[in-house]
Order: structure tokens, then C-alpha cells, then sequence
């Protein structure tokens, strides 16, 4: 078998890390005065952070948990800087946490990883080598360039899309369905027709990719906003009809809400 068709990790570029928090309100929960002006403040402060990245809070329906709080952040360390200071708060204190999810921003370059493997092979190389490692940190960089790929690792939060839906998934490692054992092109073809689905719905719904490898228990998380909740539906559906989904991926639970400014959450 040629180092084209073996099986290799795509490479990847990672920006923010990510941390999902979801709570839920203990009946009869309302905060003072005191604590509304110190809870909004907090929340107003950490969604636009000096050091870059962004939070948003969110109303969540249908759900056994009632808010979600989602941050993006150039490092570990300022996402837990985030999570001191939220745990500090003593109207946040009064909630129940229900799940938490931390992973960071991916892009993974299957085509890329496929394309420059079978250059290897074209000249007699291997995955690996000296000229392959240049050839790979030459086109990353130039991808990391692309502001097409800035986006997914830095994303921003949009504007006029005010519902969100957040979902964990993996990917299966059963006999018969196991996406680790495939061959690196045929991950790469998979993931390509997966993502022309994600394309079809471009200007409806964005989607921010983070990886949860070595972080989290589910390998990836799925963040989605839209200016229509249905679009979730719609999308979510499509993309199961993908062979990549159909075969070789499971879900986690779903949490759809809307996003609104601190102070309108605090009052609620």
C-alpha cells in the first residue's frame, strides 16, 4: 500500500480554545439588585476581553439546563482566568453546572495531508521525511494565511444570527465503522462531500469547528448560530445523509437557545 493510502492524522491548525458551559436555575433563584449590577458587569466585561476571543450567554430551550455560556480565547490560560472569575461570582455560584465541554478552534487539512502524501510517493519519498515535513509547514502557513480559514480558527460572533446549537460528537471506532482505519484518501473524500453540505448553507448558518482530542471525552464539538432555528434542523439532517455522518459518526445531546446581552439575562 503506498503512503498515499495509509493511514495517517490529517494535519491541522488550531486558533482559540473554547469552553461550553451549560446550567441550570435552582427554582426560586432571582438575584438581588446588588448582585444584577455586579453579574451584568462581569458578563459584559468578558464578552469583549482586552487579549482577544469573545463570550456569549444564552437562553437555553428545551432543555433540562436553562443557560449557555460559550467563550472563545487565544489560550488555555485565559479560558481559565475566564472560569475563576465566573466561579467567583456569587449569583453564578447559586447555579447548577450540568456540562461543561473544552476544546479549541480546527481546521483539518485532509485534502492538503492526502495531496502532499501522494507527492511523497510520486518521488520516491515517505510521509515524514525531510521534504515532507517543509512541504507541510510551506502550505499550513499559507493556509493559516487565508482569511477564509481565519474565520474557522478565529471566529466571530455573528451579529444578525441570535440562535445558537451546540452538539459533542465523535468518531466511531466500531468493527466495520472504525474512521481511524481508513486510508487517508479515503477520509479525505468523505470530509470533502461533508463539507460541500456545510457550504449549501453558507449565509444561514455558521459553524464554528472546535476539536476536543485529549480535552474532552467526545473528540469534536459542533457550535452552530442562525437567524432561523430551523436551519439547525434543516442542516443537521442534510449532513446525516453524508456517508462521513451516516457511518462513522456519534452524536452527543443537542442544546439549542438564543443568545442576548448579560443584562437581559440577568433580569430574566
Amino acid at each position: 500500500m503506498s503512503d498515499a493510502r495509509k493511514i495517517h492524522p490529517p494535519e491541522t491548525l488550531e486558533g482559540w480554545y473554547a469552553l461550553h458551559q451549560l446550567f441550570a436555575h435552582p427554582v426560586g433563584l432571582s438575584p438581588n439588585e446588588k448582585e444584577q449590577g455586579r453579574t451584568s458587569a462581569l458578563l459584559e466585561k468578558l464578552a469583549k476581553p482586552d487579549g482577544g476571543g469573545w463570550s456569549a450567554i444564552a437562553r437555553v430551550i428545551g432543555s433540562v439546563s436553562d443557560t449557555m455560556i460559550v467563550h472563545f480565547r487565544p489560550t488555555l490560560d485565559a479560558i481559565g482566568e475566564v472560569q475563576r472569575e465566573l466561579n467567583a461570582d456569587p449569583y453564578i455560584q447559586r447555579l447548577v453546572s450540568t456540562y461543561t465541554f473544552l476544546s479549541i478552534t480546527e481546521a483539518g487539512l485532509y485534502h492538503i495531508t492526502a495531496e502532499l502524501a501522494r507527492d511523497a510517493v510520486a518521488r520516491g519519498g515517505t510521509v515524514g521525511d525531510e521534504e515532507y515535513q517543509k512541504a507541510v509547514k510551506a502550505r499550513v502557513e499559507a493556509e493559516r494565511g487565508a482569511p477564509m480559514v481565519l474565520r474557522r480558527l478565529e471566529p466571530p460572533l455573528p451579529a444578525e444570527m441570535p440562535y445558537v446549537c451546540f452538539y459533542p460528537m465523535s468518531k466511531k471506532r466500531e468493527a466495520g465503522q472504525n474512521w481511524y482505519t481508513l486510508s487517508l484518501d479515503e477520509r479525505s473524500r468523505l470530509m470533502y462531500e461533508h463539507g460541500g453540505t456545510g457550504r449549501k448553507y453558507h449565509g444561514r448558518v455558521q459553524q464554528i469547528i472546535t476539536g476536543a482530542i485529549g480535552f474532552d471525552a467526545w473528540e469534536w464539538g459542533v457550535t452552530l448560530f442562525a437567524k432561523d432555528p430551523l436551519d439547525f434542523k434543516k442542516l443537521v439532517t442534510e449532513m446525516r445523509f453524508d456517508e462521513a455522518s451516516a457511518r462513522y459518526v456519534d452524536f452527543g445531546e443537542f442544546w439549542v437557545g438564543k443568545v442576548m446581552a448579560p443584562a437581559e439575562w440577568v433580569k430574566g
